[in-house]
């Protein structure tokens, strides 16, 4: 592997908060970023080279794109498959994950019928085409059941319990299934989600420490590792996560996520990019998961992913009740405070629960995630949207 000046160019299709970390884990690899956004300067944009206004899903666009870039890579689902293997194919420039995992993970039916039918752990299923199905479904598989859109639900948006027969239509409605369907699964009754950030080099394998994700309302809100389970559970969460890496192709990051009930694992869903719960790993591993993405993706040596020290770290999330102008104050005392670490993603607008920022916390000699939780969740907490 040689470095010159300009360095290879990664094409990222997607401009947010992870494109603009990918911009800046790459700038000191000596690597270039491009990205492509529908939103005239996106959050990645000042921290890349440039944006190719677009889409995610229009061919044009990727095309651009691929033909200024020396790799192609996405850090979001809204990607079309289609659009990448063919501009990819037109220019030679090769695109990972392979457009083929994206397919099976964009619709969680195929993607829960991929894995397990690889034998790895997920929760009972049933396809779910209308109230028929979904009333059939919680019949078999025991009230209520998690009904899932196949396709288009992240942060908690496409899930909803179903509690009883009755409120099937209702639930159906609420998800967005729409004419692609749902599917319902059994409700686990799970101690803790966890979560594996694994990742594919070319020719190894290897995942970041196990973590813990703490949710409210399906919107995860903190994460914390290691997390607080015992090694057991930790060494077969890693275990389930590279049996998971196993079934999908390509290089690059996969964020994993997973429950534990009774000692046991099952994996919940999957992402073919950076996760929301791998931020930590900038402050608190060797390498972070964005640098080990652009490293994956560029066919280059995967930096160690060992953890440092133990890392919590708290969701910024637009608390707002109608859109209006991102203004954050109280950073002060976030930029105050010992070992913390502020990331503000560029948004030009806070939403109700739009994902606005993070913060990290990492620990002094001694301290563990318990003492660290709550220190990190009083930093974010004082923050407020003017």
């Amino acid at each position: 592997m040689e470095l010159t000046t300009p360095g290879p160019t990664l094409g990222v299709v997607g401009g947010g908060q992870l494109g603009r970390m990918l911009g800046e884990a790459a700038g000191p690899l000596g690597v270039q970023v491009v990205v492509s956004d529908p939103t005239p300067n996106c959050p990645a944009s000042p921290v890349v080279d440039d944006q190719v206004v677009g889409e995610f899903d229009d061919y044009d666009t990727v095309l651009e794109l691929a033909e200024r870039a020396d790799a192609l890579t996405y850090e979001i689902e809204l990607a079309d498959p289609d659009a990448l293997e063919r501009a990819s194919e037109a220019t030679g420039t090769p695109v990972h994950p392979d457009p083929d995992t994206l397919r099976t993970i964009q619709d969680k039916l195929v993607q829960n019928r991929a894995l397990d039918d690889a034998g790895v752990p997920v929760p009972e299923f049933r396809q779910v085409d209308d109230a028929a199905d979904l009333r059939a479904a919680g019949e078999e598989l025991g009230w209520p059941v998690m009904l899932k859109a196949r396709q288009g639900g992240y942060d908690g948006r496409g899930n909803v319990p179903v509690a009883e027969s009755d409120d099937a239509e209702t639930k159906l409605s609420e998800v967005g299934a729409g004419e692609d369907g749902a599917l319902a699964e059994r409700m686990v009754p799970f101690e803790r989600e966890l979560s594996v950030v694994g990742v594919r080099g070319d020719g190894e394998t290897d995942a970041f420490p196990v973590t813990e994700t703490i949710h409210e309302d399906e919107i995860m809100r903190e994460t914390a590792s290691p997390a607080r389970t015992d090694s057991a559970v930790r060494e077969r969460a890693r275990e389930v996560a590279l049996d998971v890496l196993d079934e999908l192709d390509g290089r690059g990051v996969y964020g994993i996520e997973l429950f534990e009930r009774d000692g046991d694992i099952m994996v919940n869903e999957i992402a073919p990019r950076p996760h929301n719960s791998g931020h930590w790993t900038i402050e608190g591993c060797v390498t972070s998961q964005f640098a080990n993405h652009v490293r994956a993706v560029l066919g280059w040596p995967l930096g160690a992913c060992e953890r440092r020290c133990p890392t919590v770290m708290a969701n910024v999330l637009g608390t707002v009740e109608e859109p209006r102008r991102a203004r954050l104050s109280g950073v002060e005392d976030v930029l105050a405070a010992d070992r913390a670490s502020l990331h503000w993603y560029g948004k030009r607008e806070a939403r109700p629960l739009r994902k606005m920022g993070h913060v990290t916390l990492i620990a002094d000699d001694g301290e563990d995630v318990d003492d660290l939780l709550p220190r990190a969740r009083r930093l974010r907490d004082d923050l407020r949207f003017a």
